[in-house]
């Protein structure tokens, strides 16, 4: 045996490449039983922890919104009655006017010609009424004693009558004159906003010229067009048909309205280009905040759906079009699952199909875990599915 070794020992020497091969071996070896040693220790790490809630199970009113145009509740376009140059516009633009202020002033001096003419011819004709007159009663008493024939009493008479006639006529001329004068100072009908003047000082106005509008736009009008489906939906739920004043206004920058509207009628028709049927809201508008042609949001309540199915929107994963939620079983394992979304209620989703009321779901850690895993749940604080939001 001692042959052996030193034999050995002498193929080491002639062979030194042999013996580093040989010391690389036994070095990885070495490693290795001290990582399997080391392995063996380390203790395992805790499971992660994640916040859950529950889905809750409650009735919950199902809102739609759509794009809407105000308009005001009357808009009176402003056209003369009489024609003649623009001399002055009376009231600021974008400014309140009320029912029967002054809006322009056109050249008054032809109807004043007008009126003074008129009234000429009234005191002519006048004048004739109380000769007849006279001689009417002169030619009465002449008559009984047979110094004036009935012919003369006759003709006298039928004169008389054809001069009132004439002082009725010339007094309608002067009042018409008169009236002519009045339109020379052209007023709002109604009152509301004025818009921008579309007529400017030396301009020739006639009957037909529309010199601006003024809109009546307290209460305001909004226009929207609803769906067919929708229509009909709506009409077979009849949410809160009861509430009186059940639709929102979301104004352009995101704001809501503070007053709420009602639906004041539907257009007796369905638009067959677009499958659409127009409706027309309500709301108060004071001060006058609110302007026709704006564009706004109109939201309603269009079904009541008992034993919806709530989870935070937080707790749903999207994925190329597919939404997930991880749920916690009783012994703390995660199942990832695929659900199918409904509508929004508020901070919430409507889940239709995938879980069932009391499923405890993961909000936060979600893309930390996968299924079959072991969590750390803790109870989910900052939850809103119990309240109610406001302005539903």
């Amino acid at each position: 045996m001692s042959y052996d070794l030193n034999k050995r020992m002498s193929m080491l020497r002639k062979h030194p490449g042999l013996q580093h091969r040989l010391t690389e071996i036994s070095t990885v070896v070495l490693l290795v039983c001290s990582g399997c040693s080391s392995s063996a220790q380390k203790p395992a790490p805790p499971p992660p922890t994640v916040t859950v809630t529950p889905v809750i199970e409650k009735e919950v009113p199902i809102t739609q919104e759509w794009v809407g145009t105000m308009a005001g509740n009357n808009d009176a376009d402003i056209r003369p009655k009489v024609e003649g140059f623009l001399l002055n516009r009376l009231y600021d633009e974008g400014s309140y006017v009320a029912k029967g202020q002054a809006m322009f002033q056109l050249d008054r001096r032809q109807a004043e010609a007008a009126v003074e003419q008129a009234q000429g011819n009234l005191e002519r004709a006048r004048a004739s009424l109380g000769q007849a007159q006279i001689d009417v009663r002169r030619f009465t008493p002449l008559v009984a004693q047979r110094a004036v024939s009935q012919a003369e009493l006759d003709k006298a008479t039928s004169a008389e009558k054809a001069a009132k006639a004439s002082v009725d006529a010339d007094q309608a001329a002067l009042d018409n004159a008169k009236l002519n004068l009045g339109w020379t100072t052209v007023t709002s009908p109604i009152s509301g906003i004025a818009g921008i003047a579309k007529v400017a000082i030396g301009d020739l106005i006639t009957p037909t010229t529309a010199m601006t509008t003024v809109s009546s736009v307290n209460p305001i009008y909004v226009d929207v067009n609803i769906a067919e489906q929708d229509y009909l939906r709506f009409h077979r739920e009849k949410p809160g048909q009861t509430a009186g004043r059940n639709l929102q206004l979301i104004l352009g920058d995101g704001t809501v309205y503070a007053q709420r509207g009602h639906v004041l009628f539907l257009n007796r028709e369905v638009d067959t280009r677009t499958g659409t049927i127009q409706v027309r809201g309500e709301f108060p508008n004071p001060g006058n905040v609110l302007r026709p042609g704006q564009y706004a949001r109109v939201r309603a309540v269009t079904e009541l759906r008992k034993g919806a199915l709530l989870v935070p929107q937080a707790a749903i994963s999207e994925l190329q079009g597919v939404y997930q939620v991880g749920v916690v079983s009783d012994d703390n394992k995660v199942t990832i699952k695929t659900v199918k979304l409904g509508p929004q209620y508020a901070d919430l989703w409507v889940v239709e199909s995938g879980l069932q009321a009391g499923d405890k779901v993961v909000v936060d850690g979600l893309q930390r875990i996968k299924s079959g895993m072991t969590v750390a749940p803790t109870p989910f604080k900052d939850t809103q599915a119990n309240a109610t939001p406001s302005g539903v």
